[in-house]
């Protein structure tokens, strides 16, 4: 493990490893007020911002001020899908609107205030403005953002509405019930996502619907017919347990999937401050808009 990595993993396992390993502690924090989390000031100064209002919930769209090439991006920010956007997703989203994507940021609503349906609900209306766009787009999304992102495209697939070009998950979290039982074993090793408290958030999303709904859980979703992946893991990451089971089934579906496995590096890496997640980030930008 890189200096810089084992760093990042000392910070994170002293401030929020308790919070997730600690069920009660993770569902009291679940009922906190949510911040106000829109793009930061340093964004709105280098790149072209607007918002807009879809289905009750904010769209931001970033875009470059000159050098436009064409490419989209569609990004589901992650969290576990109780938390907000967070300033690490705005400096990825910046990157990629400097390199000449046009990035749209649905700040979708949370749990427990909000469930999956609603977020669907606005991505089908985000979508359906995005639609002649798709040869050109990228759908992507970190974490829960990934889980959504996946689900999301299973859900174009079998509704037989264009699909994007590419998607691209950062860590995904593919099984809100968190079955897959390698989960136990990455834990000791992650320092910083717990089981206890991503099922405390993963029943909150589902607001009682069965979590074998791909919608949730797109592990248990068709792989087949759907556009290549990219997708980026560390293996001191619980949600690692499930890439080899991605794997297998994209293999199967005859789906193009590039898979990035970082050793040692813990939960969305690309978006951290190491060097391992400068060279991730470098990667998406590229493959997302095909401008180093």
């Amino acid at each position: 493990m890189s200096i810089d990595t084992a760093i990042v993993a000392a910070y994170l396992r002293r401030t929020r490893k308790p919070l997730y390993s600690d069920a009660e502690r993770y569902a009291r924090h679940l009922q906190q007020p949510k911040a106000d989390a829109g793009p930061p000031r340093w964004l709105r100064r280098r790149c072209a911002v607007a918002e807009h209002t879809v289905e009750g919930f904010r769209l931001v769209t970033v875009a470059p001020r000159t050098g436009a090439t064409g490419s989209v991006v569609l990004y589901l920010h992650g969290g576990a899908y109780v938390n907000e956007i967070a300033p690490q997703h705005w400096t990825l989203i910046g990157m990629l609107a400097r390199a000449g994507a046009t990035v749209h940021v649905p700040l979708y609503g949370l749990a427990p205030q909000h469930g999956f349906t609603e977020a669907y609900a606005m991505l089908d209306a985000v979508y359906a403005d995005l639609a002649d766009a798709a040869p050109a787009l990228t759908v992507m999304g970190d974490s829960a953002g990934g889980g959504l992102t996946l689900g999301f495209a299973q859900t174009l697939r079998d509704s037989a509405r264009p699909l994007p070009r590419a998607l691209t998950l950062i860590a995904p979290w593919l099984d809100i019930a968190c079955r897959n039982p390698e989960i136990d074993a990455i834990e000791a090793y992650d320092p910083w996502l717990g089981k206890a408290g991503a099922l405390v958030a993963g029943r909150a999303w589902a607001r009682g619907t069965d979590p074998d709904d791909p919608r949730l859980s797109p592990a248990l979703g068709s792989m087949a017919g759907l556009p290549p992946i990219d997708a980026y893991y560390g293996t001191f990451d619980i949600t690692y347990a499930d890439a080899a089971a991605l794997e297998r089934a994209c293999r199967d579906a005859d789906t193009p999937l590039d898979l990035q496995v970082a050793t040692g590096a813990c939960h969305v890496y690309p978006l951290v401050p190491t060097r391992a997640g400068r060279a991730a980030r470098r990667r998406i930008v590229v493959r997302a808009t095909g401008t180093p």
